[in-house]
């Protein structure tokens, strides 16, 4: 920026000859205000107050309803004056900050358009206050004030001061004022109040005594917080610059607000509407998902039992393997499984423990395991958020047996025992949580039966496998007397009986091990006659056969354990046949024909 330098000499002249002008007119505004009103004092315009006119305040006075800034009289405001801008604004570099918000207000500030177009001593009113100049440089290496300030104070309508006591100790504000009220005595000078008290941010050249002798005492927008606040000092400003009564512009800025705030208001209650619509349609959406999520899983829900019990029954493993594998594709396609309803988690984990039970029918026993720990693993996390929830329980037991059993399968009864012992704990779990619960006292027979065949298989102590043994068969014996016509039952009875008979059999009680055996094939008879084509009924019938075999020829009675194995033969060999995957048929088959190779021999 350019600035004039002008020596000590220079500026007093400068001074001088504008003081001279003043005096040479200050007459005649006085003659021409007393004429128009005579309560007007004389001095720059009302607003400015002689101290003599009125008792010393200690505050800052509103500005009330008079119309602000308005000279008392308007000789020298002809239209042929230069005021390319509507204010300018004082301030100091200390309160910059200050001074560029209320600029941006100002000219952003939109006049109502009730007043645009009114003239008044101001002239007529536009739609804007602008522009405004705003000086943003302080000249801290020369003394005197710069080129573009000089031009835009000459140019300018009005004088905006912000008053703080960094203001006051600017030379360049008094400057400024000083400046402006010599180039436009009739111009109003608005003094906005942003800190301190009026005596501490009053600049010197606001208040200084008049051509009379009279000091001048402003009238402030007061925007401190205690005084009139950010909102009404503005307006002030605005009535002033625009020489407008406060009170039109209080008007329509209250009106301003109402519609301000009813159009907020509708604008949040058609976003309201319009969420609560998007909500709605959500939820909709949720709730169909839902409904089809549901609707797929009651559908593996029948693929892993009813479908699966029929499957089994004519054992057709082959088959059982596409339902598992699309009901796993299927939580495959869900995404993040920690997402998933826990319903859905335990169907999952029924579907590894199906899948698992169907690889270990095939013979894939590394595929069962990997698919039983997965299980095992989602059963636990499950059981671990809610302990006792019995559908969490049943189903962390399953995972507990499945893995039992893969061990027992593999030999490795040290890492078996374990997992045995904790399906026990946890079907024992289930009792205490419901007593009368049938499905839960099975589950404490097969926990049981599961012991009494580990311990069978270790040569434990004979007497301790007895009592599991025992203990076991005596809890299905409770259950089918709650379930007479549960099939399903009465199949685990015959074969706790089963289990009894071995034990039995390496106490070296042959003839009880077989009357035992005969009880199991008395159960199995009838179940085959009642569902000829059920392959489980169909394996164990076969194995009890052989069992019965086994035994009948430790007695001696060789022509009756013939006639037995070859039954069981023939029988295993049909099952083969219909299933020709089904490893554990094919195992049962070569174990038959090696202990009995008369049989091998026959069709």
């Amino acid at each position: 920026m350019i600035r004039f330098v002008h020596d000590a000499v220079g500026l007093r002249a400068f001074l001088l000859s504008a003081k001279t002008r003043q005096a040479a007119i200050t007459p005649l505004l006085h003659l021409r205000r007393n004429a128009r009103n005579p309560q007007m004092m004389p001095g720059a315009g009302t607003l400015y107050r002689e101290a003599a006119a009125s008792p010393t305040r200690k505050g800052v006075g509103g500005m009330g309803h008079e119309q602000i800034g308005l000279s008392a009289s308007h000789g020298t405001a002809s239209s042929g004056r230069d005021e390319r801008y509507r204010a300018f604004i004082s301030y100091s570099h200390v309160d910059e900050h200050a001074a560029a918000r209320l600029h941006r207000w100002l000219e952003s500030y939109r006049l109502p358009r009730t007043v645009v177009g009114r003239s008044t001593a101001r002239g007529e009113i536009g739609r804007k206050l602008s522009p405004i100049f705003r000086d943003r440089t302080e000249f801290p290496a020369s003394g005197d004030l710069h080129e573009e300030v000089t031009s835009a104070l000459s140019a300018s309508a009005c004088l905006v001061v912000l008053c703080s006591p960094a203001a006051r100790a600017s030379r360049w504000v008094n400057q400024e004022i000083a400046l402006f009220r010599s180039l436009h005595p009739d111009r109003p000078i608005l003094a906005a109040l942003i800190d301190g008290e009026p005596a501490d941010a009053f600049p010197p050249a606001l208040t200084q005594p008049g051509p009379n002798g009279v000091v001048r005492e402003p009238i402030a927008a007061d925007f401190r917080r205690r005084g009139d606040g950010a909102r009404l000092a503005r307006l002030k400003i605005v009535a002033g610059i625009a020489g407008l009564a406060l009170d039109e512009l209080v008007q329509r800025d209250a009106q301003r607000q109402l519609h301000r705030v009813a159009a907020i208001t509708i604008a949040s209650l058609a976003l309201a509407v319009l969420l609560l619509t998007m909500l709605i349609f959500a939820i909709n959406a949720r709730n169909e998902a839902d409904r089809q999520r549901q609707q797929a899983e009651g559908l593996i829900e029948f693929m892993l039992t009813d479908l699966r019990s029929r499957l089994q029954g004519v054992g057709r493993l082959d088959i059982l393997g596409s339902v598992n594998e699309r009901a796993l594709a299927y939580y495959g396609e869900q995404g993040d499984l920690t997402l998933l309803p826990s319903e859905s988690l335990e169907r999952r984990a029924r579907v590894l423990h199906a899948m698992g039970e169907d690889d270990h029918r095939r013979g894939d026993l590394a595929g069962a395991i990997a698919k039983f720990r997965e299980a095992q693993r989602v059963t636990g996390t499950l059981l671990a958020a809610i302990p006792n929830d019995p559908p969490r329980i049943y189903a962390h037991a399953q995972s507990e047996f499945w893995l039992g059993y893969t061990d027992f399968l593999r030999h490795q009864l040290a890492a078996a025992q374990p997992h045995f012992e904790q399906y026990l704990q946890l079907a024992l779990q289930l009792t205490t949580i419901d007593p009368n619960n049938v499905a839960y006292q099975r589950e404490v027979g097969y926990a049981e039966g599961n012991l009494c065949s580990l311990n069978l298989v270790r040569s434990a102590d004979a007497t301790a496998t007895l009592r599991s043994c025992r203990a076991a068969l005596e809890t299905m014996r409770d259950v089918a007397a709650a379930s007479p016509r549960d099939l399903g039952v009465q199949l685990d009875l015959a074969n706790r009986y089963a289990w009894l008979a071995d034990a039995l059999k390496a106490g070296g009680r042959d003839d009880q091990a077989l009357d035992q055996r005969r009880r199991q094939a008395a159960i199995l008879d009838k179940l085959v006659a009642a569902d000829p084509k059920n392959a489980s009924y169909r394996q164990d019938w076969i194995l009890s056969r052989y069992a019965i075999a086994t035994s009948l020829r430790d007695l001696g009675e060789m022509s009756a354990s013939l006639r037995s194995a070859r039954e069981a033969r023939a029988a295993i060999s049909q099952l083969t046949a219909a299933d020709p995957d089904n490893v554990d048929w094919h195992r049962w088959r070569s174990r038959i024909e090696k202990t009995f190779p008369q049989t091998a021999k026959e069709n």
